[in-house]
């Protein structure tokens, strides 16, 4: 058997930002494999014990990079008001950019605003527009916490992170690890690459026709809106109750809308 020793390339401060990387690199001693996974435990604890009042979201995926300037924005802050005015907490990934716009447009209409932030060393701040946000040490907590709570899913126009995440989503609906909870495209050409992509794997039969309806492409807010109120609010019998919350677990008083 051999056995690797890493060359210390990196300073102790630049490996934290890197939480992932230390995680995926192979086999380290039982010691630190041990505290890996105190970290994640604890990622998920803190996620956990923050979002479990936010009651029923819908996650809004979407470019960190877009600014308020570009249309893209404005859209994307619509939506975040019109999902918050049907009721939903909106979730982001809690960057600037469209991201921003999601949590603007929650907070227009005065309804929750939520996030999972990750910690990058570039380019993801949280941005203002929070009433309450969680910072993971690792992709695939925040991947988790996204999911866990959410009856529905917006990708508006972004990258590889985007991308990443919607598809997340999709595989899981596919092979129902979760349940069948809406997923919208939002711009029909910035998504037309994607939709011809995803019509020749059904050509080559490897995904199937059916699972092309497991999302709309839309350009229109409303459009998205109401397929969101019939397959999430319609379909799961979302109502409003109060969550009553444990003072011996130290969590707050709190009266959030909830899944009955």
């Amino acid at each position: 058997m051999f056995v690797f020793k890493r060359r210390d390339i990196e300073s102790e401060s630049t490996l934290t930002q890197f939480q992932d990387r230390v995680l995926l690199e192979g086999p380290h001693s039982r010691r630190k494999e041990i505290l890996l996974l105190i970290r994640a435990m604890r990622d998920f604890i803190v996620g956990f014990r923050a979002l479990h009042f936010v009651g029923p979201c819908v996650t809004v995926f979407g470019s960190a990079r877009v600014a308020v300037t570009h249309p893209y924005y404005e859209i994307t802050r619509e939506v975040g008001r019109g999902l918050g005015r049907m009721g939903f907490t909106v979730m982001t990934g809690g960057g600037p950019g469209l991201m921003e716009a999601a949590n603007r447009g929650a907070r227009d209409v005065g309804a929750r605003s939520v996030a999972c932030n990750i910690a990058l060393p570039l380019e993801q701040t949280v941005n203002q527009y929070l009433d309450r946000y969680v910072t993971c040490r690792y992709f695939f907590v925040r991947k988790v916490l996204l999911l866990k709570y959410s009856y529905g899913f917006v990708a508006m126009p972004g990258g590889i992170g985007t991308a990443d995440e919607l598809f997340e989503a999709l595989t899981l609906i596919q092979t129902k690890k979760i349940l069948n909870f809406p997923v919208v495209l939002m711009g029909k050409q910035y998504w037309a690459g994607l939709i011809t992509q995803l019509q020749d794997m059904v050509t080559a039969a490897t995904i199937s026709a059916d699972d092309l309806s497991l999302m709309l492409i839309t350009d229109e807010v409303s459009e998205a809106l109401t397929h969101i109120e019939r397959h999430a609010i319609d379909a799961f019998g979302l109502t409003r109750r109060r969550i009553r919350s444990s003072r011996l677990l130290g969590e707050p008083r709190d009266d959030l809308v909830s899944a009955p």
